[in-house]
């Protein structure tokens, strides 16, 4: 068996070559992410998180260089992971990697997003600066199948993380 570290090529190829329209859709996604109504280091925190919760390599490693070129401190960066008790979180910055634990963490026969989650969250984010954060989730939802499935090579710039 081939681990994410010994693997060299993606198990399929691009996904743009069978559905262009996928980058006008992901173009469109991250142009409507980047409004400035949260810090684009809150989408980069909870995307990040979301790909550690379902054990995304691709996505994990694409979200570190991310925020390591931001200039983010690796205090910070390495604290995601164990965010709850890391104090180096603003508040809403803790309350959005809450949210992204809801969303991504199975609650059997519990509601994920429970309203005093949703009224903390609320307090910290205006209507567009949730339905923000609400996109940054679903822009990573929605590619989290992509990298678990195809395995685009971690580490390597969008466009060029498939080897065939």
């Amino acid at each position: 068996m081939t681990t994410t570290s010994e693997r060299v090529e993606s198990r399929l190829p691009n996904p743009l070559q069978f559905f262009p329209e996928l980058g006008e859709v992901a173009g469109a996604m991250i142009k409507a992410m980047r409004n400035g109504s949260i810090p684009q280091t809150t989408v980069s925190l909870v995307q990040l998180r979301a790909g550690q919760i379902v054990g995304s390599t691709y996505h994990t490693v694409r979200h570190v260089d991310a925020l390591r070129e931001s200039g983010e401190p690796e205090e910070r960066i390495t604290a995601v992971a164990s965010w709850q008790d890391a104090g180096c979180f603003t508040a809403a910055e803790r309350v959005a990697l809450e949210l992204t634990e809801a969303v991504f963490t199975s609650r059997h026969l519990a509601e994920r997003v429970p309203d005093e989650l949703f009224a903390r969250v609320a307090g910290h984010y205006d209507e567009k600066a949730l339905w923000t954060l609400i996109l940054a989730l679903g822009q990573i939802g929605f590619f989290i199948p992509v990298a678990l499935v195809a395995k685009p090579i971690p580490g390597t710039p969008p466009g060029r993380n498939y080897s065939r």
